[in-house]
C-alpha cells in the first residue's frame, strides 16, 4: 500500500490496520499467542513486543527532535542496515516478559503513537527534514512504517504462521 499523503489517510490507516490486527488477537488462546514459529521463532507475542518497542523509539526520536537533538536512529548501536541485529536484541528484551504485560505494552504504545498523530498538524506530519534525524523524509513516513505498515506486517504474518502451524 501507498504511504498516506493526508493527515486523515495516516490516521486512519493507523486505526484500520490496528483494528484488524486486535480483531485476529481477540480470536486467539494464550497459548496461540506465546507458540513460538509464528513469524521466524517468534510468538504472536513477540511480535506485538516488537511493534511496540518500534513505536517508542520513533517517539523517543520525534521527543529527542523536539528538544533540539538529533538521535542516531534506530539506535545507538544499530544502523539501518542493521535491522535484523537490533529486532533479534528487542526479541531478548522482551521473550522473558509475560503476555499480559506484552498485551498492555502494546495497547499502550499504540494510544501514545496514535495521540501524536493526532495532535500533529498536517505540515508538522509531512514536512520534510523538520528534524535532522529524519533525513529527508517526514514524520508521517515514520509513523506509516511503525504503525499501519508494521501493524499490517504482524497480522499478515501472524495469519500465515498460525496456518503453517496448525497444519
Amino acid at each position: 500500500m501507498p504511504v498516506p499523503q493526508t493527515k486523515d489517510q495516516l490516521i486512519a490507516e493507523a486505526q484500520s490496520e490496528h483494528n484488524t490486527l486486535e480483531k485476529l488477537l481477540a480470536v486467539l488462546t494464550p497459548e496461540q499467542m506465546t507458540q513460538t514459529g509464528i513469524i521466524g521463532k517468534w510468538s504472536v507475542k513477540d511480535v506485538l513486543a516488537h511493534l511496540a518497542e518500534w513505536e517508542q523509539m520513533m517517539l523517543s526520536w520525534y521527543a529527542a527532535g523536539l528538544r533540539g537533538e538529533n538521535p542516531q536512529t534506530p539506535s545507538d548501536e544499530f544502523g539501518w542496515g542493521q535491522l535484523h541485529g537490533l529486532n533479534q536484541k528487542i526479541y531478548e528484551k522482551y521473550h522473558q516478559q509475560e503476555l499480559e504485560e506484552v498485551l498492555a505494552m502494546f495497547r499502550a504504545s499504540y494510544q501514545d503513537a496514535l495521540a501524536l498523530a493526532q495532535n500533529l498538524t498536517e505540515a508538522e506530519l509531512f514536512s520534510r527534514g523538520k528534524y535532522a534525524w529524519m533525513g529527508q523524509h517526514h514524520l508521517g513516513n515514520f509513523i506509516h512504517a511503525n504503525m499501519g505498515g508494521h501493524y499490517r506486517w504482524a497480522w499478515k504474518g501472524i495469519k500465515k504462521g498460525l496456518r503453517l502451524a496448525v497444519k
